[in-house]
């Protein structure tokens, strides 16, 4: 067996990085912590990794923050290592829901996990939000929990677990927690920090008694909590707020009716927009969910700032025997150029986190941060991506504030394109134009997933992406042939992709290269036939495509297309193929590899008439 790839040497002191153990807060001559950050990944001090920016965020403002990375939860012990903190701790699955890290769509446990040291698996608990909340309440009475990221995002109404195959309350509720922030939480921790901080002056005391005081002391902190944006607080089913709200189908509708679910999810969908969204609730019984609308999007001076904070841009040291960690390894030497996604697409969970709008970066702070990236040790020239959920929607935006201020759609571009988006390419172009020139970089990819509809509409990026910015192959996701598929997932037609195909393969041919397009496809899709599946495969066999990879369609919670996958209903409340079964989904994915033997002989059984 070979020995663990080892992390290039961190010279970086510990006293740089946040504290993770006692001593680190001697060091600092902290007594105690404000804030404490409950994590499942390995603590990277980077800005691509959650804890660690809002961590630095609240220490530029002058909170004494550490970080429990990876807890033992079997015990309450590595929650205690620190001691109490004063106002706090702030729970959180890591960058990857939980249940998707630890298992595969086929419900096997996955021996790696990309943000452990070492890629070693198991190192997180299965709804980790939930084993976390319980040992911080354990370890630490009366102390405030919230709790966020993917996880708990994706969790706060009622939705559907796949790898129990039930609907699930929401999270806030069977957490105990006593906050729950979705999305991005640079404009939301802060104000919450402070009111926390107001009322542990006065009740902080109390909270913890146990007695009359400490029921004082909570109603005054969900008072104190109440109605801040992107988050959702828990109150009695029978309290009306002040400002006016929009009912999702309840608990016991949504349980007893799949129509219901599927309406609830309609709902979520179409209040995402921050400029319009309403107050939702969503009652459980005797309590009920109020998740107030999205905070106002990120500004780019308020993207800049939080991605130039003091990060060390480093592994902590404690890692340095343990072996590299996958998920660094890949983005250590990329550029995060923009948060967010317009493209709805309803397997994706994107959106639902990120937002619907697209917040760019200004060059300057790129390049700031590319020389940042220059001066790593083990950097050799080369930037491995420019991009961020998609990697050509810089500084695309509506071109008309008044409208987007009062639309609903969905994706602003499904069905089509909408003529108010601004797709001009040209400030990317010339901003991976100015990092390919830059002194000391010899190659720049493009290595996050390209929207060929929108590329399409810049028959330049086409050339530039081609010509400067492709290592011989370049990732998309067409998804599927079949329209109707393609239609429920919100994706262009197979013959954008065509068009697309057609226009990179010229440019590769005039810049004198041969490259090749990778095309992703989902099998089990919700919408997805047998029968369609088997015209899919007809058609890659004619494109000349054998897929080495098949992604088997993973409903995690709240998406859109999740919602029609449990239910077996369109969006319009109109039936639709669903493949449930282990068999099901295997005759799927065996029908987009089927040239490998094992699959046809496979195949030969389940589906003796088909013939490729």
């Amino acid at each position: 067996m070979r020995p663990p790839k080892r992390l290039p040497l961190n010279r970086t002191p510990r006293s740089a990085f946040l504290p993770t153990s006692r001593a680190d807060m001697d060091d600092r001559g902290w007594n105690e912590l404000d804030v404490l950050f409950i994590t499942g990944d390995a603590y990277i001090d980077h800005p691509s990794f959650g804890v660690a920016l809002l961590g630095r965020l609240l220490e530029q403002q002058g909170w004494r923050v550490g970080i429990v990375a990876q807890p033992d939860w079997h015990s309450a012990n590595d929650f205690l290592k620190m001691g109490r903190p004063r106002l706090f701790a702030a729970v959180t699955a890591g960058a990857m829901d939980s249940m998707v890290s630890n298992y595969t769509s086929g419900k096997r446990f996955r021996h790696r996990d990309m943000y452990s040291p070492g890629g070693e698996g198991g190192k997180r608990p299965d709804r980790a939000i939930l084993s976390y909340c319980s040992r911080a309440r354990e370890a630490f009475p009366g102390l405030p929990v919230l709790i966020g990221g993917v996880e708990a995002s994706l969790r706060r109404f009622a939705h559907y677990d796949f790898w129990s195959d039930k609907l699930r309350g929401s999270w806030l509720l069977d957490s105990k927690a006593d906050l729950l922030v979705y999305g991005n939480g640079e404009g939301i921790l802060p104000i919450v920090t402070q009111r926390i901080h107001d009322w542990a002056a006065e009740y902080a005391a109390d909270s913890q008694s146990g007695g009359r005081d400490a029921k004082t002391a909570r109603r005054a902190l969900n008072q104190a909590l109440d109605g801040i944006r992107g988050t959702c607080i828990a109150k009695a089913a029978t309290l009306d707020p002040a400002e006016k709200w929009r009912d999702l189908p309840s608990w016991e509708a949504v349980t007893s009716s799949k129509e219901a679910f599927m309406q609830a999810a309609n709902i979520i969908e179409k209040e995402a927009n921050p400029l319009n969204a309403s107050l939702l609730r969503q009652t459980f019984a005797q309590r009920a969910v109020w998740c107030y609308p999205p905070p106002p999007t990120m500004s780019t001076a308020q993207l800049d700032a939080a991605h130039e904070l003091p990060y060390t841009r480093m592994p902590h040291p404690d890692y340095e025997r343990l072996g590299g960690i996958p998920a660094y390894d890949i983005i250590k030497h990329s550029m995060a150029a923009t948060r967010g996604c317009f493209g709805g697409c309803t397997f994706c969970a994107i959106t639902l986190h990120q937002g619907r709008k697209v917040t760019s970066r200004s060059k300057e702070s790129l390049l700031r941060e590319l020389e940042q990236v220059k001066s790593m040790p083990d950097f050799k020239g080369t930037i491995s991506d420019v991009g961020g959920p998609s990697a050509n929607m810089y500084r695309m935006a509506c071109k008309k504030p008044e409208v987007e201020a009062i639309c609903k759609r969905t994706s602003c571009i499904d069905p089509t394109i909408c003529k108010l988006l601004d797709t001009d390419h040209s400030a990317q172009i010339d901003l991976l134009k100015t990092f390919r020139e830059t002194e000391g970089i010899k190659h720049v990819h493009v290595a996050s997933g390209v929207r060929y509809d929108l590329a399409l509409e810049s028959p330049e990026y086409i050339k530039e992406l081609a010509a400067h910015y492709t290592g011989g192959q370049l990732s998309v996701a067409p998804e599927s042939t079949d329209p109707k598929v393609l239609r429920l997932m919100k994706k262009p037609t197979i013959e954008a992709y065509q068009g697309f195909m057609k226009q990179f393969k010229k440019a590769s041919k005039d810049a004198g290269k041969e490259q090749y397009l990778i095309p992703y496809f989902i099998s089990s899709h919700p919408g997805s036939s047998h029968e369609s599946m088997e015209q899919q495969a007809r058609w890659l066999k004619r494109e000349g495509y054998r897929l080495q990879q098949v992604q088997d369609f993973l409903p995690t919670p709240m998406t859109l297309a999740t919602a029609m996958y449990w239910s077996g209903l369109g969006p319009d409340l109109k039936p639709i193929p669903v493949m449930r079964g282990e068999r099901d989904r295997r005759i799927q994915k065996s029908l987009l590899r089927w040239q490998d033997e094992d699959n046809r002989e496979f195949l030969r059984k389940a589906r003796p008439r088909f013939r490729v």
